[in-house]
């Protein structure tokens, strides 16, 4: 039986997608930063868009795991397999 690596708790600091300012329209929901000399999500106004930065990333120990401990893993061929079977730790 395969063991999980991480014995810390995993906190996803953020879960929600930071959407582009105005997006509602005709543009796409996809992040780019506002640079309009006008533009109140740049100037940060209370109550406005909140914009990506770096205090909403998570633990680097924690990040890119999966709930239940485990690293996603993609198999491409059969020496991939041997390898993780390799290093699996039971």
């Amino acid at each position: 039986m395969a063991v999980p690596l991480l014995s810390k708790k995993i906190v996803k600091k953020r879960v929600k997608k930071f959407k582009r300012p105005q997006s509602d329209r005709k543009i796409s929901t996809n992040w780019r930063r506002p640079k309009g000399i006008d533009s109140r999500v740049r100037r940060k106004f209370k109550g406005c868009t909140l914009m990506p930065n770096i205090g909403y990333g998570s633990d680097k120990k924690t990040r890119h795991y999966l709930p239940n401990g485990f690293k996603k893993f993609v198999l491409h061929n059969v020496g991939e397999l041997e390898l993780l079977m390799m290093h699996n730790r039971c």
